[in-house]
C-alpha cells in the first residue's frame, strides 16, 4: 500500500521539537521514506511545508509535545504510536503508558537505578525502548511491562488494553465506534475535521455526539451502514464494509406507546394520519416507491404500516395508500409523565404562531418549521450533503438559523427555499406566502 497510509495526516498544525533534521524534498511520500529512514533518532512524525517543500522529520509526536497553528504544514504521525491499546502480546506496543498495573512509574530504560537492566535501548534498538513506556522487548506472554521505579520490585506487567478485533456493527451502524478507515472498494477515508479534497457539513465540532473521529467510518445522518468521504478527488464519498454483528443488540423495553421527543422510540399501533389517509404498509412499494424497507433498517420498527419515525423527522409519520397524498404526520398521544410530556412539548409545537408561517420581505428574518417545497416535495437537512452536495452550511451562515430542515433564506434568494430530497430536483421554493397584514412581524 501507499508509504502514508501508515500515518496520521493533520493539516495546519506544527510541532516544537528539540529533535529534529532538515530535508529537501519533492512530496510527502519523498518525506515519509526521510522519517522511515531516520537514523539520528526515533521518527514518529514529519511536517512537510507545501510552499518551501521543506520536509522535518520529528522525534516527537502530538502527544509528547507543543502543537500550534502552522498555515501551510501538514504534519504526518505514525499510527503505531497513537495506539494505546495492544494487539497480541503486545511486542508492537508503542503507546505512551508509563506505569505498571499497581500504579507503579515505570524506571527509564536507558537508567541503570534503581535496576540494572537486560534490556537496554543499545543493545535492543529496534523494541522502542523510548523514555519509560511499557513495551515488551522479550515477547513475554502476558504483554508490555516495564522495569520499575520501586528498589523492591524489579519489574511488572502494565494495564493495556486490547485492540478491538472482529469488528462488526448492529443496526445499520449509527452507534458503530470502530477503527475501520477505507471504503468497501479500498478508498482511504478522508479525516472528518478535514475538508479536502471534499468539502462537507458534518464535522466533528457541529456533531460532537456522533464520535466523528480521525478518518474512521461512521453513520452521523442515518444511512444504509457507515460511510466516509474519500481521500480520492474522483470519489466524494463511499460505503465501508462493516459485517452486522451475529448477536443482536439488547431490547430496551417494549419501545414507547406514546410520544416522547420527536417520537424515535415509538413502537404503538395507530396507522393513519392526522388528515385520517390509512397508512401504506413499510414493506410494500404501492402506491409510493420508497427506501424505507424493513430488511434494510432491522432496528427501526418498520413493522405493518404503523407510523414511525425512522429518519429523525419532527414527529412519526407514514406513507399513505392516497397516491396523491406521499406521506404524512401522524397524530400520537403525549407521554403522560411531566419529563417526557416536556421534552415531547419542546421539540414538537402544538400550534405555531400564524406570523411563523409567512415571511417578510425576502424572507431572511423568517424561523418558521415549514419544510415542504412549492411542489410538496420534503427540504433536505441544511447539515447533510445527500443526496445534494452544498455549502449553505449552518457553520458557514451562522446567523441564517439553519436548523434542521427547515425553509430558510441565507443567501438573499426571492423568497425562503431548501435544498430538496429528491436526487433530480437540488432545490425549490417553499410553500410559503407573503405576510399580507403590515402589522403581523
Amino acid at each position: 500500500g501507499d508509504i502514508l497510509d501508515d500515518y496520521l495526516r493533520t493539516d495546519g498544525v506544527w510541532l516544537l521539537s528539540r529533535n529534529k533534521e532538515f530535508y529537501k524534498t519533492n512530496n510527502e511520500k519523498e518525506c515519509a521514506e526521510k522519517c522511515e529512514a531516520e537514523r539520528n533518532f526515533n521518527c514518529r512524525a514529519f511536517l512537510f511545508t507545501r510552499k518551501k517543500l521543506e520536509c522535518l522529520t520529528l522525534a516527537e509526536n502530538a502527544k509528547m509535545t507543543v502543537v500550534f497553528s502552522g498555515t501551510d504544514a501538514v504534519l504526518y504521525e505514525k499510527k503505531i504510536y497513537l495506539l494505546q491499546c495492544k494487539k497480541g502480546i503486545g511486542k508492537d506496543y508503542r503507546g505512551t503508558e508509563a506505569k505498571t498495573q499497581r500504579g507503579i512509574p515505570c524506571q527509564k530504560w536507558a537508567e541503570k537505578t534503581p535496576h540494572n537492566p537486560n534490556f537496554t535501548p543499545e543493545k535492543h534498538p529496534n523494541a522502542g525502548l523510548d523514555e519509560n513506556y511499557c513495551r515488551n522487548p522479550d515477547g513475554d506472554e502476558s504483554g508490555p511491562w516495564c522495569y520499575t521505579t520501586d528498589p523492591a520490585t524489579r519489574f511488572d506487567y502494565c494495564n493495556i488494553p486490547e485492540f478491538p478485533t472482529g469488528e462488526c456493527m448492529q443496526c445499520n451502524g449509527e452507534d458503530y465506534h470502530g477503527e475501520v478507515s477505507r471504503t468497501e472498494s479500498g478508498l482511504r477515508c478522508q479525516r472528518w475535521d478535514a475538508q479536502e479534497p471534499h468539502m462537507h457539513g458534518f464535522t466533528p465540532k457541529h456533531f460532537p455526539e456522533k464520535d466523528l473521529k480521525m478518518n474512521y467510518c461512521r453513520n452521523p445522518d442515518g444511512e444504509l451502514r457507515p460511510w466516509c468521504f474519500t481521500t480520492s478527488p474522483a470519489k466524494r464519498w463511499e460505503y465501508c464494509n462493516i459485517p452486522r454483528c451475529a448477536t443482536h443488540p439488547p431490547v430496551s423495553g417494549l419501545g414507547s406507546q406514546c410520544l416522547s421527543g420527536k417520537g424515535e422510540g415509538y413502537r404503538g399501533r395507530i396507522a393513519i394520519t392526522e388528515s385520517g389517509n390509512a397508512c401504506q404498509h413499510w414493506n410494500t412499494q404501492f402506491p409510493h416507491k420508497h427506501g424505507w424497507i424493513p430488511d434494510r433498517y432491522p432496528c427501526k420498527g418498520l413493522e405493518e404500516n404503523y407510523c414511525r419515525n425512522p429518519d429523525g423527522e419532527k414527529r412519526p409519520w407514514c406513507y399513505t395508500v392516497n397516491s396523491r397524498v406521499r406521506w404524512e404526520y401522524c397524530t400520537i398521544p403525549h407521554c403522560d409523565g411531566t419529563e417526557q410530556g416536556i421534552a415531547g412539548m419542546s421539540n414538537v409545537p402544538v400550534q405555531v404562531p400564524p406570523s411563523e408561517e409567512c415571511y417578510r420581505g425576502k424572507g431572511q428574518s423568517y424561523r418558521g418549521t415549514t419544510s415542504i417545497t412549492a411542489s410538496g416535495k420534503k427540504c433536505q437537512a441544511w447539515n447533510s450533503m445527500f443526496p445534494h452536495r452544498h455549502e449553505k452550511t449552518p457553520d458557514r451562515f451562522p446567523n441564517a438559523d439553519l436548523r434542521h430542515n427547515y425553509c430558510r433564506n441565507p443567501n438573499g434568494d426571492n423568497s425562503p427555499w431548501c435544498f430538496t430530497t429528491d436526487p433530480n430536483m437540488t432545490w425549490e421554493y417553499c410553500n410559503l406566502k407573503r405576510c399580507d397584514d403590515p402589522t403581523q412581524e
